[in-house]
């Protein structure tokens, strides 16, 4: 007698189609976000993913009334979907996250606010512009247990993962005994940012300095990074104002020297680059990665040998973009620990950035306590 295969056909297929469409939907859940403030120009960042329908904008906090305008038309959004009072916002619309897009001084009102409510916050580059702010905004995450995370554009970048790759867990250029990182661009005013990001980001207190804080964030973060978290042991900085009559409140060109146990780090930032420029020197014992641009590495693997040009591998989807960081980390899929984003990274971000501006105003070596 045969057997009748096909009831275990149907079983099976009808069981496979239902896994596909869970995980579907689960790929297709958009991330529940608030937008807290709209004079920052990384700010189109997350509107144009809105705007491709890759994330759910529930709310959007902001004061300006030419910016609500402004964005009103460019988006095509609602009224209801503005209100200036962010905590009353938030408990009104229960986002999963909030995204600031507002001055640097603006980030502790936004933790202040989100943290009680147990709503995550990812801020924009630098996490605050003083020690004091930074932990403050550490103390509440800690506190609620919410994730505080920042968002620097060269996370993202596939050459700089592959470069920690290469130096740190292949170990392919032994011990790290110097990096440098070039980050700028012409000048905020020379590249035509918005009247709104131009106000604050030139305003010592709002942006608590100027190229020192726009571009040497970038430095500090990544060699926080490569350096496991850890902190230098002294900073040293020179500033410049080199356009006094564009900028007259705050440096265009910062050099800041971080010196750890057996590496040195060496920052310049500057708002004085003939082109824009986001790059990481890594020298180590025994040879040299570059990671020229977000894809492009240029590897010198020992004495004698030619410098090599590769493109770096493509990053997991977790890993990728600022909206798929946060919607793995809050399904718990991945842990910032250490990383780029994480909390503890950018306290010593803050903490080397109040070193420099200290250290330029005084001309002195500053210990890092």
């Amino acid at each position: 007698m045969k057997q009748n295969f096909f009831p275990k056909i149907h079983s099976l297929a009808i069981s496979l189609i239902l896994i596909l469409c869970c995980t579907t939907v689960h790929a297709q859940k958009k991330l529940n976000v608030v937008v807290a403030g709209l004079n920052h120009d990384h700010v189109y960042q997350i509107m144009n993913s809105y705007e491709k329908g890759e994330v759910n904008i529930v709310g959007i906090s902001e004061s300006d009334a030419n910016l609500i305008m402004r964005f009103k038309k460019r988006y095509n959004l609602p009224d209801s979907i503005f209100n200036q009072n962010l905590p009353l916002l938030l408990k009104t619309k229960k986002p999963e996250v909030v995204l600031a897009y507002n001055a640097i001084n603006d980030h502790l009102a936004v933790v202040e606010a989100a943290a009680p409510l147990g709503i995550s916050v990812m801020v924009e580059k630098p996490l605050a512009t003083t020690v004091k702010q930074a932990e403050r905004m550490a103390q509440l995450a800690r506190q609620y247990q919410i994730h505080l995370l920042t968002n620097y554009e060269t996370t993202w970048y596939a050459s700089n993962q592959e470069a920690y790759r290469k130096t740190k867990a292949n170990n392919e250029i032994g011990k790290i005994r110097k990096m440098v990182v070039h980050d700028g661009h012409q000048g905020p005013k020379e590249i035509n940012v918005s009247s709104e990001f131009l106000n604050w980001l030139t305003d010592p207190v709002k942006n608590g300095g100027g190229a020192i804080v726009d571009f040497g964030c970038y430095g500090a973060n990544l060699m926080t990074w490569l350096m496991d978290g850890k902190a230098p042991v002294a900073v040293t900085a020179i500033t410049r104002q080199l356009k006094k009559d564009v900028y007259p409140n705050v440096d265009d060109d910062a050099t800041i020297l971080l010196e750890y146990p057996e590496a040195t780090g060496i920052i310049e930032a500057s708002w004085n680059w003939p082109f824009s420029i986001k790059d990481l020197e890594i020298f180590g014992q025994t040879g040299y990665i570059q990671a020229v641009n977000p894809t492009l590495l240029r590897v010198k693997e020992k004495e004698g040998a030619t410098y090599k040009e590769t493109t770096a591998a493509t990053l997991s989807r977790n890993i990728s973009s600022p909206l798929n960081y946060l919607s793995a980390l809050l399904r718990n899929e991945i842990h910032p620990e250490q990383d780029l984003t994480g909390l503890e990274n950018n306290l010593i971000v803050v903490k080397i950035l109040e070193a420099a501006r200290i250290s330029a105003k005084t001309g002195r070596r500053v210990l890092i306590k």
